[in-house]
């Protein structure tokens, strides 16, 4: 009896097999045309900056933005053939915005870092530039060294590349944080802190304005690459990899065919795109 019901069992797991790979097909079909409906055909684009970082964002009394992540972004969006929306975003909560969907990539001097690639994508670098440390006129400090900062209230923007740098490497100045550089410019401008870090630009373009006469940038800091990051790039989800090639694309036509050039001496003499 046990041998006459060997080849029915054996029909049995036949079948049965054949099922399981009917499902797997038919599951493999549904994922396939569920990856064809979620395809995005880009022709609109939300960019999300924030708007107090000049001269890279600005947002104007009467809602409009500018600077250059703002220019450069157009430039972007031209060479892509889409159309740019932009969204002001507080730098606070900025990552958690685009992972919610309120925009579809950031352009906001973000520097590109492996803790930020935790949770979003990054283009290439579009610029990179280093930090500095902004001091009043008639500072007594002599240096930017740890040691030369030692005791010093020193002022920088929170959830930066800058702050991360000054509790990593100024361990000995006392590090004041601050939600956008408005604030940490005001108490440097009165005497409420000894020096602020951040961006070489933006420091300068400060010191160089009557907003920051009372300032002047005491020394630039070598960048650490762990710290620092590889340059400021686009944040993009990380699902959204067909958008994420699009702006490297048009990042290294606009480098190539003088858009990027042209915008740049429009803010600056020298080359922020860096090595």
């Amino acid at each position: 009896m046990a041998l006459n019901s060997q080849p029915a069992a054996k029909q049995k797991i036949g079948e049965h097999l054949m099922r399981i790979m009917r499902l797997a097909a038919a599951a493999a079909m549904v994922l396939a045309a569920a990856g064809g409906a979620e395809a995005k055909e880009w022709t609109k684009v939300r960019i999300g900056t924030e708007g107090a970082y000049p001269p890279f964002n600005v947002l104007s009394s009467d809602g409009q933005l500018s600077g250059f992540d703002v220019d450069i972004a157009k430039a972007l969006c031209e060479d892509m053939k889409v159309e740019c929306e932009f969204i002001a975003q507080d730098w606070e909560g900025i990552i958690t915005a685009l992972e919610a969907g309120k925009y579809d990539a950031i352009i906001a001097s973000m520097s590109i870092t492996e803790e930020r690639k935790l949770k979003v994508d990054f283009t290439n670098k579009y610029y990179n530039t280093p930090p500095a440390i902004a001091v009043p006129k008639d500072s007594a400090l002599a240096g930017v060294t740890d040691a030369d900062l030692a005791g010093a209230v020193l002022g920088a923007q929170a959830s930066t590349t800058h702050s991360n740098y000054a509790e990593a490497k100024l361990p000995s100045a006392a590090l004041k944080l601050y939600p956008t550089p408005d604030e940490y410019k005001l108490d440097l401008e009165n005497g409420r802190i000894d020096a602020a870090i951040d961006d070489v630009v933006v420091l300068d373009e400060w010191v160089k304005s009557d907003a920051g006469a009372c300032c002047k940038i005491l020394g630039t800091l070598k960048p650490d690459p762990v710290i620092n990051g590889e340059g400021a790039g686009i944040a993009i989800r990380k699902e959204d990899q067909d958008l994420k090639e699009m702006f490297n694309k048009a990042i290294a036509n606009i480098r190539a065919n003088g858009k990027y050039k042209e915008i740049n001496d429009a803010y600056f003499d020298f080359d922020v795109y860096g090595d």
